[in-house]
């Protein structure tokens, strides 16, 4: 498996760290810190030192794009830690100032940086956090819900409560939309339209995810929920700013932050991993492994190198024969890349992965697609299998895989069942339990697996049931979900669920 050396543009990962205050450190001391891999300097601006506010370094000369920032002390002063012996571009970041013009520097160097006053609020207000300007935003008032629909109040009826309408703005946007950055709060093309209505109206539709982003603003009951971000458009526009964040205090300004960019400029990074959440001592130091669902690859960071690369996670069938989940045709071009589609486009890209864990032998597990949708005969009616003789299963989505980064390799396990998220289990068996089937909880014994090598004996699953006749035990028939229930029977529940703890 060969290794693709990736720039990365859009996607960052990030490492926190705290450090001890520059101020509490002897001179002596500094002066050597100095010399070892640091910039250091003070902030100054025609108000004096400007305290807590972020010196950003930031480089190309690594293999992949290098971030550090920092907060100034009360006197304006910092320090930048932990920097490769290459040239960075430097500027001064803080609430109350625009961005300073970028200067270079080096390890060793002291710089003294000039921070600008913003001439207005305005100005002042374009850095301010997302979730700022995102409070702007008015929603309908408690009284109003439930909705009367579109000969009412133009509300859904489906929205019975405030408290779900601002759920919707949570879970049905900004699950994907960091809203509030000035991407999202302006439209730069809005003189194209009659109106802010009719421009976020077409907002919505572009792009390869526009058909969901489409259904989403429906769900509000469409023109009032049109009417609400188009209104939040205008008052932005004609001046309206978030109140002023605080700067940095105490030991807020204590924190290091690190950044590397990884991916590609179009990459669907979905989840990231580190450690064995039972262990955070496996891969102490190690590379940050995350997965890219758009382009079916494991994207891989190591901060020792400063260093970035792809694997493309494979399949067992021609990957021509996979249906990619996400989108083929588009609602509306996408203001960026046009009729291009950016995602499960490409034959190498169908794996699908979604979420990756990480168990003892720092192995990377992940939910990706294996093959087709059908399953194989042993999963389904007339097996063998102590679960499919119990609940048979004919059809499944994502499956399993691994990757061992020590035999760079990896591995693909078919499931019966379909998966979303893994969690491994406190057990000897270091079971791995899996979401995404719906009805059924299903599981893997690793243990049992890495001996063996016997995908189908390894895995295991159950449908939900519950012993709704108090008799302490799970019997047939039992009633199914949608039928009337018979108090003297158990009961299947339906629908599926976000992830296991075990």
């Amino acid at each position: 498996m060969s290794m693709r050396q990736k720039l990365v543009v859009l996607v960052g990962v990030c490492l926190l760290t705290f450090a001890l205050a520059w101020s509490v450190q002897p001179t002596d001391a500094r002066q050597a810190v100095t010399n070892d891999g640091t910039i250091t300097g003070v902030v100054t601006s025609d108000s004096g030192p400007e305290a807590g506010v972020w010196v950003i370094a930031e480089t190309d000369e690594t293999p992949t794009k290098l971030v550090k920032i920092v907060v100034t002390d009360d006197d304006g002063r910092y320090l930048l830690p932990q920097l490769p012996d290459v040239t960075f571009n430097i500027w001064v970041r803080g609430y109350g100032l625009v961005d300073s013009a970028k200067v270079t520097g080096r390890p060793g160097d002291e710089l003294a940086l000039r921070g600008v006053l913003a001439p207005t609020p305005s100005d002042a207000a374009k850095i301010y956090p997302a979730n700022y300007w995102y409070s702007l935003i008015e929603v309908p008032d408690k009284s109003e819900f439930p909705g009367t629909g579109p000969e009412g109040n133009g509300i859904s009826p489906a929205m019975t409560s405030q408290a779900v309408w601002v759920d919707r703005m949570k879970q049905g946007c900004q699950l994907c939309h960091q809203l509030g950055t000035r991407i999202t709060r302006e439209i730069d093309h809005v003189d194209e339209f009659d109106s802010t209505l009719a421009a976020w109206d077409h907002r919505v539709q572009t792009g390869q995810r526009g058909a969901s982003m489409n259904s989403g603003m429906s769900r509000f009951g469409r023109e009032r929920g049109l009417r609400m971000f188009a209104d939040w458009t205008d008052r932005i526009a004609g001046g309206e700013v978030p109140p002023t964040p605080p700067r940095p205090s105490g030991i807020e300004r204590n924190l290091v932050l690190t950044m590397w960019d990884w991916g590609t400029p179009t990459a669907y990074i979905h989840d990231e991993i580190v450690t064995d959440k039972r262990n955070p001592q496996v891969n102490a130091n190690g590379p940050v492994y995350s997965v890219d669902a758009g382009h079916g690859t494991l994207v891989i960071t190591d901060p020792n190198t400063n260093a970035s690369t792809e694997l493309t996670i494979p399949v067992r069938v021609d990957p021509e024969t996979l249906v990619s989940r996400f989108p083929s045709s588009q609602l509306q071009p996408s203001f960026y890349y046009g009729d291009d589609l950016l995602w499960g486009v490409g034959p190498n890209e169908r794996s699908d992965p979604h979420n990756p864990m990480m168990d003892a032998k720092g192995r990377v597990w992940m939910t990706s697609t294996v093959r087709g949708r059908q399953a194989p005969d042993w999963c389904g009616e007339g097996s063998d299998h102590p679960s499919a003789k119990y609940y048979p299963l004919s059809r499944s989505g994502r499956h399993a895989s691994y990757f061992d980064p020590a035999a760079q390799k990896f591995v693909l396990i078919d499931t019966c069942f379909g998966t979303h998220h893994l969690q491994f289990g406190e057990d000897p068996d270091d079971t791995l339990w899996f979401s995404g089937s719906g009805n059924v909880v299903a599981w893997l014994n690793t243990r049992l697996y890495d001996e063996t090598g016997d995908e189908r004996a390894a895995q295991g699953w159950c449908p939900k049931v519950l012993d709704t006749n108090a008799d302490g035990e799970i019997t047939r028939p039992w009633n199914e979900p949608g039928e009337a229930i018979d108090p003297t029977r158990d009961t299947r529940v339906g629908g599926g669920f976000y992830g296991v703890i075990a």
